[in-house]
């Protein structure tokens, strides 16, 4: 741990002090002696050791180390319209002045303004390091209610158009008011902001575009949670993302009393390392209150409370409220994030519905929720992408599109979308989303698990494939025995699941040249079922050729011929099919359309490579178990619950398909 200690702190005098120091604490003199003698051989060793030996080791504390030497700390409590004041940590170079001013970066979160105290730095600042290092004042503030911040926290609060008086707040006006003060306050900054953050900061940064500061210059939302009742985070589509859900809102939802620097611990008592033993046993949601959180848990009965779109979940998205943006907009996201994907995109398309007069600028990287900001992004999984791509982004797109706007630096001429095409593995320049250059085609499920941009030719009798679905016995989510989501299933080889009786599966001819999709996924289904409710789980996957190479970034021996590549995977709950606001029952044996959003996609389907469509009716424990009888699932008993027969129908006026772009 001496040795360590050197690397980090970089001084060789402080190894041989703690040497001999801590030789003192040794009783013995004998063996005294000897451990004096052993470290000096290993400082010996040291010393002559090539820098580039110890450099890793060092390297975690050198931005630490830099933000001491060149930032100052300060904390505040900002007081809000109505009173309330929020703690605010404040990183302010040492070298502002009338001569030398910088801007302001804001990131409201959450999660915490960690380090708390003046003299405790953070070990990076900003979107990424680089902001520190060109020079920024940069701004962590807890919201309201959470941590070291007064008033009550509300997930999401609704936005209030038209405030009568200083009580009407919001984040909007939260944010309005900090940076009002922080524009008056902190001296020498150069009178502008720009806003970021990351999944729930990432939707603070949003609501900072919403009635903005005219001193905020520009906002980027990142994985911006948006809706947590149609696509982010909580549910999909009306279906309930369990897994995922109880372990966050085990913390995110447990009481604060007072302001306190510690949150709440999340659940922990799961007693198996198999999420799908631990959620079986659990059984219907109704016992989550009943076993664990004994209705202590607010945002828990808040998600309990609202089964359907209503007006809860109508007022706390901010899409609608995405009109007359002012600042300058960057919205990213990543291709395979496990949490926020229907953000980004729904985000950008809001505002650009409403022809902003300012830049509005969409990324999407091939990445997990948050990738771009951490790690190289060549790979994820068994997968590669050639490319170190987060840094790209960091250097090539987000630092000058910042510098831009709030250092009247050059414009770096971006384009309207920078979308990361996976499977070709390129960026590519777009001057709207989706592309121009794109026509909607329609992979047909065929008969005998084929797949087709051809319909089927129309049969005197319906064709249709059938499949048993058994609550008891739900399809799971991935093939690991793991407690906690994570993010591997959605890039997950699918072969685990493709050999279900209860997972149909359609697959094309091998393709003769490739196919590129970039826009919306979407599922057109003709379904019956003996239930009066169902799920319906389609997924998109790239099947790789037998003879792809087997080059797994992690893992020598997988065989890659024949991977299945999920590329898009989507659930919709049936009830929901004809309004999210009033579900309806399905009628036994009635065929029914379902058609529903698999969000967007942007990936080539390389020539040699196969296109598969599964579909399932159970995605457990990502997704709680739909009984497929026509109830309250957040009500419902064990009793509830029954098998179903449910029918894809794949010919005539009910042929069933999937939806892409692809570009021309």
């Amino acid at each position: 741990m001496i040795f360590i200690k050197l690397a980090f702190e970089n001084s060789q005098s402080y190894l041989i002090l703690k040497t001999i120091t801590f030789s003192q604490h040794v009783p013995d003199l004998k063996h005294r002696i000897i451990f004096i003698i052993f470290q000096f051989i290993f400082l010996l060793i040291f010393l002559s050791a090539p820098r580039t030996l110890f450099a890793q080791i060092g390297k975690p504390n050198v931005d630490s180390v830099y933000i001491r030497e060149h930032y100052t700390k300060i904390e505040r409590m900002i007081p809000m319209r109505d009173g309330i004041k929020l703690f605010t940590s404040i990183y302010v170079p040492k070298d502002i002045s009338p001569s030398k001013k910088y801007p302001i970066l804001l990131n409201r979160t959450p999660y915490s303004s960690v380090p708390y105290g003046e003299n405790l730095f953070k070990t990076s600042l900003g979107p990424s390091m680089s902001f520190a290092r060109d020079g920024y004042i940069v701004v962590y503030q807890d919201v309201r209610g959470k941590y070291m911040s007064e008033g009550d926290f509300e997930a999401y609060r609704p936005f209030i158009p038209n405030k009568k008086s200083n009580n009407d707040i919001d984040e909007s006006a939260d944010t309005f008011d900090t940076i009002d003060w922080l524009i008056k306050n902190i001296t020498d900054n150069n009178g502008k902001v720009g806003s970021w953050g990351i999944s729930a900061p990432g939707y603070y940064a949003t609501m900072s575009a919403v009635d903005a500061h005219p001193a905020l210059k520009v906002a980027s939302p990142q994985a911006p949670v948006t809706d947590w009742y149609m696509g982010d985070d909580r549910h999909h589509n009306g279906a309930f993302f369990l897994m995922g859900t109880f372990a966050f809102i085990s913390s995110y939802g447990a009481p604060r009393p007072v302001p306190s620097p510690k949150g709440a611990p999340g659940f922990s008592a799961y007693g198996t390392p198999d999420s799908y033993e631990f959620y079986k046993n659990l059984g219907p949601l109704k016992n989550v209150n009943e076993k664990i959180f004994k209705n202590q848990n607010r945002i828990w009965n808040q998600l309990m409370e609202h089964e359907v779109y209503d007006e809860f979940w109508q007022s706390r998205t901010p899409v609608p409220h995405l009109k007359n943006i002012k600042p300058a907009v960057m919205v990213v996201g990543g291709w395979f994030d496990q949490e926020d994907l229907y953000g980004p995109l729904k985000t950008y398309a809001g505002i650009e519905n409403n022809k902003p007069k300012s830049p509005n600028l969409l990324v999407m990287g091939p990445w997990i929720h948050g990738g771009w900001s951490r790690g190289t992004g060549e790979s994820l999984g068994n997968i590669r992408f050639g490319a170190k791509t987060s840094a790209f982004y960091q250097t090539e797109i987000e630092l000058p599109y910042f510098n831009h706007f709030l250092k009247d630096q050059q414009d770096p001429a971006l384009p309207k979308a920078y979308i990361f095409e996976t499977g070709s593995n390129e960026w590519k320049k777009y001057d709207q989303w989706p592309p121009k250059n794109t026509v909607e085609k329609k992979l047909y499920l065929h008969p005998n698990g084929k797949l087709s941009f051809e319909p089927t030719v129309r049969k005197s009798a319906p064709t249709f494939d059938e499949y048993i679905s058994d609550p008891a016995k739900p399809v799971p989510y991935t093939s690991e025995i793991r407690i906690i989501r994570g993010s591997d299933y959605m890039y997950e080889d699918q072969r685990f699941a493709s050999t279900r009786p209860d997972v149909l599966v359609y697959e094309s001819d091998v393709l003769k040249e490739d196919v590129a999709i970039s826009g919306n996924v979407f599922a057109n289904l003709f379904v019956s079922t003996t239930g009066t409710d169902a799920d319906f789980v389609v997924k998109l996957i790239d099947v790789y050729p037998g003879d792809a190479p087997n080059d797994s970034p992690v893992n020598p021996n997988m065989k890659m011929g024949g991977f299945q590549l999920l590329i898009r995977g989507e659930v919709m709950r049936a009830k929901f099919r004809k309004s999210f606001s009033k579900p309806e029952a399905m009628v036994p044996g009635k065929v029914e359309h379902v058609k529903f959003d698999m969000q967007d996609a942007a990936h080539c389907f390389k020539k040699g490579h196969k296109i598969m469509i599964q579909v399932q009716s159970s995605w457990f424990p990502l997704v709680d178990r739909n009984p497929q009888k026509f109830v309250n699932i957040y009500k419902a008993t064990e009793a509830d619950f029954q098998s179903a027969k449910h029918r894809i129908y794949t010919s005539g006026a009910n042929a069933s398909y999937v939806g892409v772009r692809v570009i021309e």
